[in-house]
């Protein structure tokens, strides 16, 4: 292993460290979880949002646009809400005699899918294109979105009458899963005595833009995996694939994530290369939702059982 490494640009350094303060500001008590989604972003990947209402995954979704620059929308999902509703739709103009393409929120640094699987499956299959690459097609013709593009959707795991469970195909195109969850006292009790999450979310400057993010993300594919690292990680995606309780198990899809995460992750930690504690820190809000049972375990159990039965050389 190399030494510990620190990031080469020192001001992109502090500012990623002041845009996770100032996240974590408006998100009391929740650095885990805030980490977690930092790494998503600058991974390229796209983030689940999976809890009861009322605990802060908008205000994060929010403070994460707010942090980064990004034009952010945000698309409240319904059971009537239809593909155009979210990609825009082509109209034709009688002064020019031709279809003009009117964009629709898609069309954003970060999207704000609210309530995802509230949508039917057609309305919910019109982001697959979009997340796995970064483009949309209408009526024959392909639109690029914009760089950088993030996702970020919502679901309650509880309230489920007239929702579509997401379809395993669109499940793996987000990188990370995660919940929230209740704060803890000292942070409940700072918010309920403290100033509205919303008047907090106004008073949020960018710390960084696009071309800073694009420069996180090259860092990041920069930080080194070794090859014993790179063993311990196939034997995860096998032990998946192979274990009586697991239907499906990892795909190819999902082992590319764990690494990018894991090397965001390892910059964020600001070190130069991945350890194994990388990977077991990710490989549950990764791989849980992407496990499918064959006895009815829950992903979060089968993905702790395969961190518990593979063994790191």
């Amino acid at each position: 292993m190399s030494a510990i490494t620190p990031l080469r640009d020192e001001n992109l350094q502090k500012r990623l460290y002041a845009a996770i303060a100032q996240v974590n500001k408006v998100l009391l008590g929740k650095a885990r979880q805030v980490k977690l989604a930092f790494t998503c972003l600058i991974a390229g990947g796209h983030l689940l949002l999976e809890d009861v209402p009322g605990v802060g995954k908008t205000t994060l979704a929010h403070a994460l646009a707010a942090s980064f620059a990004l034009e952010f929308q945000r698309v409240q999902f319904t059971s009537d809400l239809l593909p155009s509703d979210i990609i825009g739709v082509s109209m034709y103009e009688r002064e020019t005699g031709q279809f003009r393409f009117h964009p629709g929120p898609i069309f954003a640094g970060l999207l704000l899918a609210d309530e995802i699987n509230r949508a039917t499956p057609k309305t919910q299959s019109a982001l697959l294109e979009a997340m796995a690459e970064r483009q949309v097609t209408v009526d024959g013709q392909t639109h690029t979105l914009p760089d950088p593009f993030f996702v970020v959707a919502t679901q309650n795991p509880l309230d489920l009458a007239g929702t579509f469970p997401l379809p395993d195909s669109q499940l793996d195109r987000f990188m990370l899963r995660i919940s929230l969850d209740y704060p803890d006292a000292s942070a409940e009790r700072e918010l309920l005595t403290g100033s509205d999450r919303r008047d907090l979310l106004t008073q949020l400057t960018p710390q960084l833009d696009a071309a800073s993010l694009a420069a996180l993300f090259r860092q990041a594919k920069a930080i080194t995996a070794s090859p014993a690292l790179l063993d311990y990680l196939q034997a995860l995606l096998a032990a998946s694939r192979r274990h009586p309780d697991i239907r499906v198990g990892l795909s190819p899809r999902a082992g590319l994530s764990l690494l990018a995460s894991a090397r965001a992750w390892a910059m964020l930690s600001n070190r130069g290369h991945v350890l194994p504690e990388d990977l077991q820190a990710l490989f549950v809000p990764l791989a849980a939702h992407r496990l499918v049972a064959s006895r009815g375990a829950s992903g979060d159990a089968l993905a702790r059982t395969l961190l518990n039965e593979v063994a790191v050389d």
